[in-house]
């Protein structure tokens, strides 16, 4: 039987999401917020919009999830990359986070990764 091992979802904003970025790689474990802008009931895509930047969502193994445009979600999921650079995440968890200040919640992310990037550094220092 194959082991498949589950990945965290490294925490990216939709604007660090285009092709330069070190996490636009195929399959890579992502975890993503955004307020939805459509969603297709027949292929059960969403997209979802943040900043001005926008990333389909396939939320086909979600279940119990009530999509209403408008209201703000979160997806757990990996990121598969089309030939032509066409980008969907393949969710494996979603969930309504409506009520969630997003300005508070960016600020949040930039400081733990400050402080990560303060601890790796203290480790390399500490080792050499």
């Amino acid at each position: 039987m194959a082991s498949s091992t589950i990945k965290p979802g490294i925490l990216v904003t939709l604007q660090e999401l285009d092709s330069s970025s070190p996490h636009y790689q195929h399959r890579a474990s992502l975890r993503v917020t955004g307020k939805l802008q459509k969603y297709s009931i027949e292929n059960a895509i969403a997209v979802i919009l943040d900043g001005g930047a926008s990333l389909k969502i396939d939320t086909k193994h979600l279940r119990d999830l009530n999509f209403r445009v408008g209201s703000i979600y979160q997806f757990i999921g990996e990121l598969f990359i089309h030939p032509d650079n066409d980008a969907i995440l393949q969710a494996r968890i979603g969930r309504n986070v409506d009520g969630i200040d997003l300005n508070l919640y960016y600020q949040s992310l930039k400081l733990l990764r400050q402080f990560e990037a303060d601890r790796k550094r203290d480790q390399a220092t500490s080792s050499s």
